[in-house]
């Protein structure tokens, strides 16, 4: 009879146990609602308003955590978020915006004359800006930079521009060494083709983007999948435009 007693109550001891933990799995599931996931929005380019109101239909929230300054987005609109859009995640996660700057930051323009077009470039990535058109004189030296632009306007050494900018450049041309050859850049994305176009002493036309290209960072994800004229062995006149054509779905158009 003991040994039934003990029996027992070990029995009762295994069960409560096993219930309280039953109890306790439900509870937990039931408070993190275990197995129940939201798919993250895509936020980017919304203000900071329309992406709270977007997440909070969501059951998620927003913090905004950074900010950059690109030029061609919209001033307060989200460049970009973490988790990324499409992510599975619990609710009430916390989503992390990088929002685009109401106001760049100011740098002072260098002095480019004298440089390389190669040179000059880099320069100008170094400050943060970027290369605009390259414009052909006839000169002594090929791609010797002679002056520089800001806005149609030749801008002087130590004026302050915002970071973004494009700078182009008036640069020699020398009859006996006027030409070069068009790179293949089909296959690149958006700013790798047109730093390859510009390192071939030529000049971005046209950008044409097509439908899946919604803002700019799918943009800067877009990959060229045309372009004019095609890559090819015959020389073209140093300057000459060269258009290219993206699109975030390769598949489409290869």
């Amino acid at each position: 009879m003991k040994g039934n007693w003990i029996v027992k109550n070990l029995l009762w001891a295994f069960i409560f146990f096993a219930a309280l933990l039953i109890a306790a799995t439900v509870f937990l599931n039931v408070v993190t609602h275990h197995g129940q996931t939201i798919e993250v929005p895509d936020l980017t380019s919304m203000s900071v308003d329309q992406a709270r109101r977007e997440a909070s239909r969501k059951n998620l929230r927003v913090e905004v955590i950074d900010s950059i300054f690109v030029r061609r987005m919209e001033k307060g609109a989200v460049y970009s978020q973490n988790p990324k859009a499409g992510t599975q995640v619990k609710r009430g996660r916390r989503i992390m915006l990088t929002i685009n700057a109401m106001n760049a930051k100011k740098i002072s323009m260098p002095n480019l004359v004298g440089y390389s077009m190669r040179q000059a470039k880099a320069e100008l990535n170094s400050r943060g800006l970027a290369l605009g058109k390259l414009i052909y004189v006839n000169d002594i030296a090929t791609n010797n930079v002679l002056r520089q632009f800001y806005r149609n306007r030749e801008i002087r050494p130590g004026r302050m521009i915002e970071t973004g900018s494009e700078i182009d450049l008036q640069v020699g041309l020398n009859p006996s060494d006027n030409v070069t050859y068009v790179p293949n850049v089909k296959g690149m994305k958006y700013l790798r083709a047109v730093d390859a176009i510009h390192d071939n002493s030529l000049n971005i036309g046209r950008i044409v983007f097509d439908k899946t290209v919604k803002n700019y960072t799918d943009s800067l994800n877009a990959v060229v999948y045309k372009q004019t004229p095609a890559a090819s062995k015959s020389p073209l006149l140093m300057g000459s435009d060269v258009t290219i054509n993206l699109s975030l779905d390769i598949k489409e158009n290869y």
